[in-house]
């Protein structure tokens, strides 16, 4: 199945060194093919660009610019090719000097975007609702103190897991599993599986172990009294939110989500074995 696409929408970190140089790249290039561009360029934290009808986005930088940029055009399924300008590149496996061939090999049909489980995130606080969010990675609750244990409660739909006292609680997408997930001692999920990661981070009670459930469960942390820290909520790294006493933090499965191009050069497995330098040498 070939795809007519006729906008792109660039979304460039121009803190990255090469970033500009790879835009206008992108601009001549799709430009000489009648493909109209529109470049979005920020520099830290920015107001969200105006969306209208795009085909596709493609996300230069790294791997935090590929969540934001899944948080950009969620609602609109727009599929992402992500570019690595980045150091390490997860989600951003394609590099700068591949990406016009994957672009073309995606146009033609030959390749796909691969639909990732979003999170809703949700926060409630004496009834009212004060916070909101979408995650590609994950939901991270954790204390705002050095060394400091919290306490939360945790429930699923039909069942009550119970009280966690530890560092943090993690809620993880497959996409996010290979994040702080992983090093928190999670599973590693493909990142097109239909899953959500329950972890704790170091868990006072050692029996405390990550969890792997289905993508229609609800998941409800509750923020206990008598707290010994400041606690916050910290989604895919980006969104920040302090929580108090009483707090119910609800994650589910969103109803939308992201679609990322990946080139065919190298798969999942071995993006892992290089990333995570699973050598089996002195240096693994």
């Amino acid at each position: 199945m070939k795809f007519d696409i006729k906008r792109v929408l660039v979304i460039a970190n121009l803190a990255k060194p090469r970033a500009e140089r790879i835009t206008e790249d992108i601009r001549t290039y799709l430009g000489n093919q009648g493909i109209e561009v529109v470049v979005f360029g920020f520099r830290g934290k920015t107001a969200d660009p105006q969306l209208d009808h795009f085909d596709l986005a493609v996300s230069l930088g790294g791997d935090g610019t590929v969540l934001y940029s899944s948080r950009v055009v969620h609602k609109r399924d727009i599929p992402i090719l992500p570019v690595n300008l980045g150091d390490f590149g997860f989600i951003t496996e394609v590099t700068d000097d591949e990406w016009s061939d994957v672009f073309e090999r995606y146009r033609s049909g030959l390749i796909a975007a691969g639909p990732r489980l979003l999170i809703d995130v949700c926060v409630d606080r004496g009834g009212e609702r004060v916070g909101q969010y979408v995650g590609l990675n994950d939901a991270v609750i954790s204390a705002g103190g050095i060394s400091k244990l919290i306490k939360l409660s945790v429930d699923l739909r039909e069942a009550t897991l119970g009280r966690y006292r530890a560092d943090g609680m993690i809620v993880a997408t497959p996409t996010g599993s290979t994040a702080y997930s992983a090093a928190a001692g999670g599973p590693i999920l493909h990142p097109e599986m239909d899953a959500m990661i329950l972890n704790p981070i170091c868990p006072f009670t050692l029996s405390h172990r990550p969890i792997v459930l289905p993508p229609e469960e609800v998941i409800t942390i509750t923020v206990e009294s008598a707290q010994r820290t400041s606690i916050l909520i910290t989604v895919d790294g980006q969104s920040e939110l302090s929580l108090q006493s009483g707090d119910r933090i609800t994650v589910r499965r969103s109803q939308h989500r992201a679609y990322i191009i990946r080139s065919n050069k190298r798969s999942f497995y071995e993006v892992l074995r290089s990333k995570l330098n699973w050598s089996g040498g002195p240096d693994a």
